[in-house]
C-alpha cells in the first residue's frame, strides 16, 4: 500500500474536475499484482482508514492523472522540427527516408528507449503509437514498453502503394505480419495492438480489405489511421476511391470503423462524416500542434461536440512539434478560438486537461482503466510542481480558482512542471 498526501486532481464520470487542496491517494496491488487506486479524496475524510500506514508527503505539489497521447509516431522522433511546405512534401522529404532506417533492429531499439524516456519525462503514461512498415519496429517498441511497464498500443504500418522502396510493403505479407504481431503482443502485460493502415492513399483496396477482415477476426484490437488532415490529401483520396462517399467513408467501406478505432486529425469532415463517427463509436485524435505546423486546418470542436462523437488530444510527433501535453493543450486552445468556420470557442482549461487524460481514455475504450485517479484505475500519475519556474510560481500563487490554476500550468508549463511520473507496475 502506498499513501500519498498532496493536492489531488481527478475527474468524475461526466468529465467534471474534482480537486482537493489537501488530498489523499491510496494505491495498492490488486489480485493480479497490478497497482490500482484504492481511495482518492480529501485527506480529512479518508486518512482515518489508513492509520498506521506510512505516508509520502508532497507539500506544494499536485498529483494528477498521467497523460494519454492518442496519436504519436515513434519512428518520427528524430525528424521533429523539420521544415516543409505541407503534409505530402513533409512525408516525401523527411518521413519516408527516416522510417526506412527501421529495418535495422539496433536503430529501432535505440530510438524506442529514447522515445519512452521522452514520454515519461513529459508525463505521458499511455500512448497509441505508429511504428513503421517493418515488423521489427513494433517488436523494438513493445519490448521497451514492456520493460518499463508502460501501457502502450502500437501497430505495424500498412502501406503497399504510393510509397518508396524501403517503406513500401507487400499486401499479403503485410497482413500475415500483422496477424503474427497481434499474437505476439496484444494483451501481453499492458500492451495492445493496433491495425495500422498509414492512410487510405498508401494502401490498395486489397490491403484495406484484408485489414478489415483482420479487424473482424480480432474485435478487441485497436485500429488507427489518418483521415481528412489536408485538402490536397482529401482530393487525392477522392480520385483513388471514387465510389466512396467521402474520405472517412473509405475506411467504413472496408470495415475499419468501430469502437477502438481511432482516426487522427478529422479536420475536413462534413455533417454526415461526423454522424458516422458517432454511429460507429469511432474516435478522433486531435493533433493541434501538427495541424498548425503543417498548415492543415482547424479541428472543429463545436461541431464535434454537437455531433457527439468521441475525441481526445494527441501530440502527433514528429509532425507535431512537442512531446509536452501542455504544448498540445495550449495549441488546442488556440485552434478552438480560431474555429474551422471562424466561430471559435473558448475551451475551459479543465476540459482541455480531461481531453488529454480521462477523456482520451474514454475515446480509446479504456475509461475507468487509465487517465483518471478514481478507485479501480491503474495507478499511473504525475507529480506536478507549480513552482517549477519563477514565472509559473508567481502566476499559480495568484490563481483564484481551479480553472485559473490549470490554465496557468497549460500556458506556462513544460517538462519542468513534471516533477515525477509514476507508472503502475506489477508487484
Amino acid at each position: 500500500m502506498h499513501i500519498y498526501r498532496s493536492a489531488l486532481l481527478r475527474f468524475d464520470a461526466q468529465g467534471a474536475p474534482l480537486y482537493d487542496e489537501d488530498g489523499l491517494l491510496a494505491i495498492a496491488p490488486d489480485a493480479e499484482g497490478r497497482q490500482r487506486v484504492q481511495a482518492a479524496g480529501a485527506w480529512q475524510a479518508l486518512h482515518g482508514q489508513f492509520a498506521g500506514q506510512p505516508v509520502t508527503q508532497l507539500p506544494g505539489r499536485i498529483i494528477a492523472p498521467g497523460f494519454v497521447d492518442m496519436h504519436i509516431h515513434f519512428p518520427q522522433t528524430d525528424i521533429i522540427g523539420s521544415p516543409a511546405e505541407g503534409l505530402l512534401p513533409w512525408l516525401e522529404q523527411y518521413t519516408f527516408p527516416e522510417e526506412s532506417r527501421f529495418h535495422a533492429d539496433t536503430h529501432g531499439a535505440q530510438v524506442a528507449e529514447f522515445f519512452i524516456d521522452e514520454l515519461l519525462r513529459n508525463g505521458v503514461t499511455t500512448a497509441l503509437a505508429f511504428a513503421t512498415s517493418h515488423p521489427q519496429s513494433v517488436d523494438a517498441l513493445m519490448r521497451e514498453a514492456q520493460r518499463r511497464s508502460l501501457r502502450l498500443i502500437c501497430g505495424k504500418v500498412l502501406q503497399d502503394r504510393h510509397s518508396p522502396d524501403g517503406v513500401r510493403d507487400a499486401t499479403e505479407q503485410s497482413l500475415l505480419d500483422s496477424e503474427s504481431l497481434i499474437a505476439r503482443w496484444h494483451g501481453v502485460d499492458r500492451l495492445g495492438y493496433a491495425i495500422t493502415p498509414r492512410f487510405a492513399p498508401t494502401s490498395t483496396p486489397e490491403q484495406l480489405r484484408g485489414a478489415g477482415e483482420l479487424a473482424a477476426r480480432h474485435p478487441d484490437v485497436w485500429i488507427q489511421s489518418h483521415v481528412a488532415e489536408n485538402l490536397d490529401e482529401v482530393r487525392w483520396v477522392r480520385e483513388l476511391f471514387p465510389r466512396s462517399r467521402s474520405y472517412l467513408a473509405v475506411y467504413d467501406d472496408f470495415g475499419l470503423m468501430r469502437e477502438r478505432a481511432v482516426y487522427a486529425h478529422c479536420i475536413h469532415l462534413d455533417e454526415a462524416d461526423r454522424a458516422l463517427m458517432r454511429e460507429r463509436q469511432t474516435a478522433a485524435a486531435v493533433s493541434p500542434t501538427s495541424n498548425l505546423f503543417l498548415g492543415s486546418g482547424f479541428f472543429d470542436f463545436a461541431q464535434a461536440d454537437t455531433a457527439g462523437f468521441r475525441y481526445g488530444l494527441a501530440s502527433d510527433v514528429g509532425g507535431g512539434t512537442s512531446f509536452s501535453p501542455f504544448q498540445t493543450m495550449m495549441a488546442a486552445y488556440y485552434v478552438g478560438r480560431e474555429g474551422q468556420n471562424k466561430e471559435g470557442v473558448s475551451l475551459p482549461p479543465s476540459t482541455l486537461w480531461w481531453r488529454h487524460t480521462a477523456g482520451a481514455a474514454e475515446a480509446l475504450g479504456l475509461a475507468g482503466v487509465i487517465g483518471n485517479l478514481q478507485p479501480g484505475c491503474e495507478g499511473d500519475f504525475v507529480v506536478l510542481n507549480p513552482q517549477a519556474t519563477p514565472l509559473l510560481a508567481r502566476r499559480t500563487a495568484q490563481a483564484r480558482n481551479l480553472e485559473e490554476l490549470l490554465f496557468a500550468m497549460i500556458v506556462l508549463g513544460d517538462d519542468r512542471l513534471i516533477e515525477n511520473t509514476v507508472i503502475s507496475q506489477a508487484k
